[in-house]
């Protein structure tokens, strides 16, 4: 234990007049997360177009707007992710006999109801719809309730710093930047808990830039249907909508994270993400989906206007999807397969060219089914944990045979129409040796196989399309693909 400037000769006449009263920050110190920003999203899922009436909630002051919302949702607090260590400390303290008092910000309602899951802790000081317990008020309070204005603080942000030097002892718990050492140049610090995962690797995790592998769909109008992989404007154009798309869909993985905080929190591997592990506070979540979006956009405007169209949609759909569809049944699968075709539309409206009717029905036939890989994927998952229904999706264990099955048909359908766009006249016009072309068909079906057998293995822990690119086998079909294309144009004869 360290001790700050206030020096150690106070600490046996504290010992011997026996421990005093531990007030308790919520947000950020008990959990590692923010109820109003928690309470917001839910509300946000639950019943979004009431978000319009916030501003007016607001007028009445800040207190006001938490009670309004904590009216209108309900939180698990078994799902919340506690500051685990420090946890131990306070039960092992109530364990002792030591008063301990919950002083938030955050509105009672909620407040309460984690004070009552934890079942340690005598009082509860919080926000009433009237007076926002933070700061001045929080300290006035914190004094009315203890003996003698004698207390121990636990906190983590700088507006604590207004209560921490009329305390006993500060202790922090995963404090915000500079506040230790602010701390500590004002007050006696006890203990410091602090595992929160610093440096960029949470937010790049967050931003899911592994996905961005999936954007390399926007490369596939120019090196099949426009066979512009000669052109270097034709590159550019593309790396261009792949870091338009990159940068635009990053910032709807954030908003989607943050609006799947509790179902992602009950599942066994989604519970890892940054923002439902309480890695990343989520304010900064909501500073960083807008700057994500501004980039993707600004870099879109210098590509042709029906890219920018298709950027548009995408995130249309994405919202959507993020906000609604997810929770129908099917509708979410085809909503995936859309947002997967988005990307090969926007990469040939990037180079100028048109998507044809053979990509358009291969793309969809090919996502659906890699969409329903993923549902299923979540379904066998689940199952193992003896789950039968998936949160915040309209399944359960029993549609896994009618979701394979759909699955399958959808991925060998896309090879038919591979079959017939091979098949058609204006293929014979492109190709010198339209006959290696055919490889292309077994192929694709071997693929299609493989990737269907994993899923019903267990084994397809990733996105479908990112397991594709990881995986040894699957690379090799992708790699055969392209030397079959190639010769088939007769650059290798």
């Amino acid at each position: 234990m360290t001790q700050g400037p206030r020096g150690r000769e106070h600490a046996a006449m504290d010992d011997a007049a026996g421990e005093p009263p531990l007030f308790v920050d919520l947000d950020g110190t008990l959990i590692k997360s923010d109820l109003l920003i928690e309470s917001f999203f839910a509300l946000a899922m639950q019943d979004p177009w009431s978000l319009l009436l916030a501003p007016f909630w607001l007028l009445n002051g800040k207190a006001n707007l938490k009670k309004k919302i904590a009216e209108r949702v309900d939180l698990d607090p078994e799902l919340l992710p506690f500051n685990p260590a420090f946890l131990d400390f306070l039960r092992d303290e109530a364990g002792k006999g030591r008063t301990l008092i919950l002083a938030t910000a955050s509105d009672q309602r909620l407040a309460r109801v984690v004070a009552d899951h934890l079942g340690i802790f005598q009082d509860v000081l919080a926000s009433d719809g009237r007076s926002n317990m933070a700061g001045e008020r929080k300290l006035q309070a914190i004094l009315g309730a203890s003996a003698q204005g004698r207390f121990d603080y636990a906190g983590n942000s700088m507006v604590d710093l207004k209560i921490w030097p009329h305390a006993r002892e500060a202790i922090l718990v995963g404090p915000d930047s500079g506040v230790e050492e602010a701390a500590r140049r004002l007050a006696r610090v006890g203990q410091v808990f602090d595992n929160r995962r610093r440096g960029p690797l949470p937010y790049l995790k967050a931003m899911r830039v592994h996905q961005w592998l999936k954007n390399l769909l926007v490369f596939v109008p120019m090196l099949t249907t426009a066979h512009a992989w000669g052109s270097s404007a034709a590159i550019v154009q593309s790396l261009q909508a792949f870091v338009a798309f990159g940068l635009c869909a990053s910032s709807v993985y954030l908003l989607n994270d943050l609006l799947d905080l509790p179902s992602d929190r009950a599942h066994p591997r989604k519970r890892m993400r940054p923002f439902a592990a309480g890695d990343i506070p989520l304010l900064h979540g909501l500073w960083l989906m807008p700057a994500l979006l501004a980039g993707g956009l600004a870099v879109a405007a210098t590509l042709p206007k029906m890219f920018i169209a298709s950027l548009l949609a995408y995130l249309a759909i994405a919202l959507a999807y993020s906000f609604h569809l997810k929770s129908y049944v099917l509708i979410d699968v085809l909503v995936l397969a859309v947002l997967y075709t988005l990307r090969v539309i926007g990469g040939a409206f990037a180079i100028s060219s048109a998507p044809t009717f053979w990509l358009l029905a291969f793309s969809m036939c090919i996502f659906l089914s890699l969409s329903l890989v993923k549902r299923c994927s979540e379904l066998i998952t689940l199952a193992r944990i003896d789950r039968p229904k998936a949160s915040g999706r309209d399944y359960n264990a029993n549609d896994l045979a009618y979701l394979t099955s759909m699955g399958t048909a959808s991925g060998y359908m896309s090879v038919l129409v591979l079959a017939l766009f091979i098949n058609s006249p204006d293929v014979a016009a492109r190709y010198a040796h339209l006959e290696v072309l055919w490889l292309l068909c077994p192929l694709v079906l071997y693929w299609v196989s493989r990737l269907w057998v994993k899923t019903g293995r267990g084994e397809m822990e990733d996105d479908p399309i990112i397991f594709t690119l990881k995986d040894r086998g699957s690379r090799y079909v992708i790699f055969t693909c392209i030397l079959v294309v190639i010769a088939a144009t007769g650059s290798l004869f």
